[in-house]
């Protein structure tokens, strides 16, 4: 027999013969000779112990059985078998990175949950703190001032839980310079550090201080269901500055939040302090909208610590730069401070601290959860906003300002839809319709077989017509 080492050093293909049986004896039976079988094979003649392997080897290369290789037997078919019985640790190992990767969505989910109602819950409560600030002291621009200042800590809470959760062996400064690689590769010059941050800090500031007069001038429900329509200027922005996907169905939410705000200017009438406050609160929008898409613009791919490495570059440029305003309008006597001793600092700490923790929920929780929930928290704040000022201010809401606060939020949930919604939804129905086929014909098919059946039982016979 030719085997298989000599045919694979020749580098020939291997040919398989068939070669005549000599001994036609089964093994078990003895044979002529004395239990030995022979073999002749190209003249020349191999013995065997009873002709068993030899036998075997015959038949499983006639036969094919397993893909028969020479020399293949029995014992190769076993070892195959235990190979064979590994798969089902692959699978349970499946299943458990499976069943992992469910859990480990279910806590995101769980997770940004809890974070929606602390968003909403700290906007609610910024809002109503300054309504009650107000009523004691009325000086928004300084309050805007004293509130931005607190954005110096950001940093500093961000490196203490970063230490917390992963033992940062970096010093603060060596941290702090790292994450300013934000401004360019040679870190922050005081050129870079006044071109990038003046004017979001500039923003940041108009945005607060027009969103604290407008709560001057209406509710507090009002003012907060006005500012949810800074998404609908994102996206127009967007889709004019940054070239963003044109989307119909945004186009048609932005539609409604601008009903929504002539909806809420008319429901006083078009004059007094109505048409100013959402006039107001529409501004504070703008500046807000226009804000996120230049940090979009410059700073979209920063992380969390360059985020936070800025918004304290921004506290210490508003405590620096932007001083001055709050003296200028004190000596002007636009905002009448008094003493030191006499401002509300419980409330003006109250006030800085919710809105420290907002923004530091805000931008946390879209690194840690979904953006669509924070998004969604801020939503929120407008019936929270609603039942404060029913239950606690007892505030009589009218037809037409409930009305634009419906449109505005539905517009406000109609940007929050995907890119791919409009396929995937009709995937789902696809999906839905074909399932409901199948059922259909699954009925069909079992009607037809209980009538069959039935015409049996009765003894009739149904003739097809030509």
């Amino acid at each position: 027999m030719i085997s298989t080492e000599s045919v694979l050093e020749s580098g020939d293909q291997p040919c398989i013969r068939l070669e005549p049986l000599v001994n036609t004896h089964l093994p078990g039976n003895a044979t002529p000779t004395g239990g030995s079988c022979a073999v002749f094979i190209d003249g020349t003649t191999k013995v065997t112990a009873n002709g068993v392997h030899d036998i075997e080897n015959r038949i499983l290369r006639i036969t094919g059985y397993y893909g028969y290789n020479p020399g293949y037997s029995s014992h190769r078919r076993e070892d195959g078998s235990e190979s064979h019985a590994e798969t089902p640790g692959s699978e349970t190992s499946e299943e458990s990175r499976s069943y992992q990767t469910c859990t480990n969505t279910a806590l995101k989910v769980l997770g940004g949950l809890l974070l929606v109602l602390c968003v909403s819950s700290s906007w609610v409560g910024t809002t109503q703190v300054v309504k009650l600030t107000f009523q004691s002291f009325s000086c928004p621009f300084f309050i805007s001032w004293f509130s931005s200042n607190w954005n110096i800590l950001f940093f500093p809470i961000y490196y203490s839980g970063l230490v917390v959760t992963t033992r940062e062996k970096q010093t603060p400064i060596q941290k702090f310079r790292e994450c300013s690689k934000l401004f360019g590769e040679d870190g922050m010059t005081l050129k870079l550090f006044v071109k990038r941050t003046a004017p979001f800090s500039i923003l940041w500031t108009l945005t607060n201080y027009l969103y604290l007069m407008a709560l001057k001038k209406l509710t507090a429900t009002d003012v907060s269901a006005l500012y949810c329509c800074h998404k609908a200027f994102v996206f127009l922005l967007s889709w004019i500055v940054l070239k963003d996907r044109f989307m119909g169905v945004r186009i048609v939410a932005a539609i409604m939040a601008i009903t929504g705000i002539v909806m809420m200017a008319y429901a006083d009438g078009f004059h007094g302090d109505s048409f100013v406050g959402v006039a107001l609160a529409v501004g504070s929008a703008s500046t807000s909208a226009l804000y996120k898409v230049l940090f979009k613009m410059f700073l979209g791919s920063a992380n969390l610590g360059e985020v936070a490495h800025f918004l304290s570059t921004m506290g210490f440029f508003n405590l620096i730069f932007i001083s001055c305003v709050p003296l200028i309008l004190y000596f002007t006597k636009v905002e009448h401070l008094g003493s030191l001793s006499s401002l509300p600092w419980g409330y003006l700490c109250g006030l800085a601290g919710l809105w420290l923790v907002f923004n530091i929920l805000v931008h946390v929780g879209v690194v840690l959860t979904y953006p669509i929930l924070i998004s969604i928290g801020t939503l929120l704040s407008v019936p929270g906003n609603a039942a404060v000022d029913l239950l606690k201010h007892e505030v009589i809401f009218s037809v037409v300002r409930l009305a634009a606060t419906c449109i505005i939020c539905l517009g406000f949930l109609l940007l929050l839809l995907p890119e791919e919604w409009d396929s995937v939804t009709l995937r789902f129905l696809a999906n839905i319709a074909d399932k409901k086929s199948e059922e259909h014909g699954e009925e069909l098919t079992d009607s037809s077989v209980h009538t069959r059946s039935r015409s049996r039982a009765n003894g009739t016979v149904s003739i097809p017509l030509a």
